[in-house]
């Protein structure tokens, strides 16, 4: 099954709740946006390309529920603000927006709007897969892989980004194991990447974040390959943790690999220009329902961290790999 589609059955949003897994696979449905934001919010989708494509449905939603443009404006405001460091959200609304612009009624732009987020699915498998295609020159038979939160099929559509890179190589004969970093403090690397992959039956071994140092010393990895939230002109903005993989990387001399779409990419801004979303204390006082901090804690967790290019060896996206951003722009 897809991440997140269209339900032409119930009208809505169909997607898998990825705050249930690995314990319980469930589907969730948004029929309202509000519903959809709370889902974003709530991290039952997520990863960037995902999150393009929630947006895109986001507008079906808002046209499907307003008359007026300027209510589906404000609809569409808030289902910004839910998560305001991946670009491809802002990118996803406004794709199916100006589509959906096109109609004259309600009903022409719903339309609209379906088949340009429909579009965009079809788009981000088949970028999916050039991705891999590029990306899995880069590896070698026999290599392990180091990766840190999700950068897969539950972070797209299908396929995945940096895990589709592995993907495609396996498929292609090479053998290819990985070890995934936990990715605290939500645990998306632990919870979603290993389920993944096991589903696949590619060997992942599990790490805490804070023994990839000691896995590079010991020669046990050969490449890094993470996912991306938005590429900005001087690096990436990825999860939190990114930046201490890749500065592990440059030191134990390991090449170390961003897998992204160029929907991702914001090379006019630079990274002090972007909003860092920063979660809930709770999510590192508590750990499910359990305490594992005093309440009252003072409490700082940004959501993602800034790598910047002189750290990263390649870009892989499906327009080929580029060790020089400025090629790309």
């Amino acid at each position: 099954m897809r991440t997140i589609d269209w339900d032409d059955d119930r009208a809505a949003v169909r997607l898998i709740d990825q705050t249930r897994l690995p314990v319980e696979y469930e589907v969730v449905y948004c029929e309202r946006v509000e519903e959809l934001i709370e889902a974003i919010k709530e991290l039952k989708v997520r990863g960037a390309p995902a999150l393009g494509i929630a947006g895109a449905l986001g507008v079906v939603l808002a046209c499907k529920t307003a008359t007026e443009g300027e209510e589906i404006e404000r609809y569409l405001m808030k289902l910004k603000k839910a998560r305001p460091t991946a670009v491809n959200l802002f990118y996803g609304i406004d794709r199916a927006y100006s589509a959906a612009k096109r109609g004259k009624t309600p009903e022409e732009k719903e339309k609209l709007a379906l088949a340009e987020a429909n579009r965009l699915i079809e788009e981000d498998i088949a970028v999916n897969r050039r991705i891999g295609d590029y990306g899995s020159e880069l590896l070698e038979d026999g290599d392990v892989v180091l990766t840190h939160c999700n950068a897969g099929r539950l972070a797209c559509v299908d396929w995945g980004t940096a895990l589709g890179v592995i993907r495609t190589a396996i498929s292609r004969g090479k053998h290819i194991e990985v070890i995934a970093c936990e990715t605290r403090p939500l645990n998306q690397g632990s919870r979603l990447t290993t389920w993944e992959l096991m589903q696949d039956k590619i060997p992942v071994t599990l790490i805490t974040d804070s023994m990839s140092a000691a896995v590079m010393r010991e020669g046990m990895v050969n490449r890094v390959i993470v996912g991306a939230d938005r590429v900005v002109k001087e690096g990436v903005i990825n999860k939190i943790g990114t930046y201490m993989h890749a500065v592990l990387a440059k030191e134990h001399g390991i090449p170390f690999y961003v897998a992204a779409p160029t929907s991702s990419f914001d090379l006019e801004h630079g990274y002090e220009e972007i909003e860092i979303e920063e979660r809930s204390p709770e999510e590192l006082i508590y750990c499910g329902d359990t305490q594992i901090a005093p309440a009252d804690v003072r409490v700082y967790n940004p959501a993602f961290d800034f790598t910047p290019f002189e750290l990263i060896e390649a870009l892989i996206t499906e327009k080929g790999v580029f060790h020089t951003p400025i090629k790309l722009i």
